[in-house]
């Protein structure tokens, strides 16, 4: 439905997006362009300073070199984001470089892959960060002059890189909590979490989890420490609730599948499933439907995806997600690395966020009141835009 009020909103919030992603972050001082990531060790002292103001170079053979580094490209999330770089890429002239893990959590494919763009003088690096360990890799690259950006999921700390482009995670837990708050109207929550991991601690883990907790009014405030430590039993804002379990799912669908079933032997009467994305979501349901149990059990998800998770919501699998836009985080983040490298200004954060936010909005046909959302139809004419 092109006459979508929904859609008119994030076209002028992407080009919202596009005019701030280049907006100054402070520095006043003209370093030298003379400045590449090939630097040699006379030339160190210049070269951090660059990179501690924010300043890209292109590649010697004065090309814009940029690395994509993903989490995996078996997840059509990343595989969205790739296809959105590439894009840019050839419109604005720069030299892409896509590399990913093996799956989620593969730091070691991550810190190669950084370490290549350092060894190939790469402009900048756009990264979604499989864990902690990639960290020293990336202040290396930046003590070298490459512009670093995180996307989707920031590092901890979130300083190892310049910016971060990404959903608001806590947000998109908060009104998928919301939503199934609402639906339960008062009935006992039984609730399943099938997080991201359960043997690392990442910000988009426990934003996601812990604001679904906050959205069904179980929690007040984040645990930067992880997962799993609110009150196993109490009250929601809508009635009694129980937290069955707390199991990883590596944003899969066996995964999910597995975390499914390990709840399901804990408790049976699980009704309202939290899952991390809509890959765990469609395992999550699959175990629910071999144990004969996917009756009016609720099941809410993040990504927004075409397909699955779209289809997902309209086949009732999924009953409301999260959309968030991972293509305007490539193209912006490529878009700002090249506006460097041609010496212009570095981006600036969202005013009131350490981040840029680049959207998110509820995707479900169950509208609940007082929960702003938009239809399948709607978020498929923006899914992953």
């Amino acid at each position: 439905m092109n006459s979508s009020p929904f859609r008119g909103r994030r076209i002028a919030a992407i080009a919202t997006a596009a005019a701030l992603v280049f907006a100054a972050c402070g520095s006043d001082d003209d370093s030298s362009g003379d400045t590449t990531a090939d630097t040699t060790a006379a030339e160190t002292d210049t070269t951090e300073a660059a990179a501690g103001e924010g300043e890209a170079e292109p590649a010697g053979d004065g090309e814009v070199g940029v690395s994509l580094i993903l989490k995996n490209l078996s997840n059509a999330f990343f595989v969205s984001m790739a296809d959105s770089a590439q894009e840019e890429a050839d419109a604005l002239g720069v030299s892409l470089t896509v590399a990913a893990g093996q799956e989620d959590g593969d730091t070691q494919s991550q810190i190669d892959a950084i370490e290549a763009a350092v060894a190939r003088g790469d402009a900048g690096i756009l990264i979604t960060p499989s864990g902690d360990a990639v960290v020293p890799a990336l202040e290396s690259a930046r003590d070298a002059g490459l512009y670093t950006i995180a996307l989707d999921t920031p590092p901890n700390p979130a300083d190892a890189v310049d910016i971060t482009y990404a959903t608001d995670n806590y947000l998109a837990g908060q009104l998928i909590g919301q939503w199934a708050a609402g639906t339960l109207a008062g009935e006992k929550a039984t609730i399943a979490m099938l997080d991201l991991f359960n043997d690392q601690v990442v910000s988009v883990d426990y934003l996601r989890d812990q604001g679904f907790l906050n959205g069904m009014g179980i929690i007040e405030e984040v645990d930067t420490s992880g997962n799993g430590n609110e009150p196993a039993t109490g009250s929601y804002s809508g009635g009694e609730y129980e937290v069955v379990c707390h199991e990883p799912t590596n944003g899969a669908v066996d995964g999910g599948r597995t975390a499914m079933e390990t709840c399901l032997a804990q408790n049976p009467d699980v009704n309202v499933v939290y899952t991390i994305n809509e890959p765990a979501a469609q395992g999550a349901f699959d175990a629910l439907t071999a144990a004969g149990s996917s009756d009016g059990v609720i099941i809410v998800s993040v990504d927004g995806g075409c397909d699955p998770g779209l289809r997902l919501v309209e086949e009732g699998v999924i009953g409301a997600t999260s959309q968030q836009y991972p293509g305007a985080m490539a193209t912006l983040g490529m878009e700002a690395i090249k506006t460097l490298a041609d010496g212009g200004e570095p981006p600036a954060v969202t005013e009131g966020l350490d981040f840029f936010n680049t959207g998110v909005a509820l995707v479900t046909d169950n509208a609940v009141d007082g929960v702003e959302s938009i239809s399948v139809a709607e978020g498929s004419e923006i899914c992953w835009g």
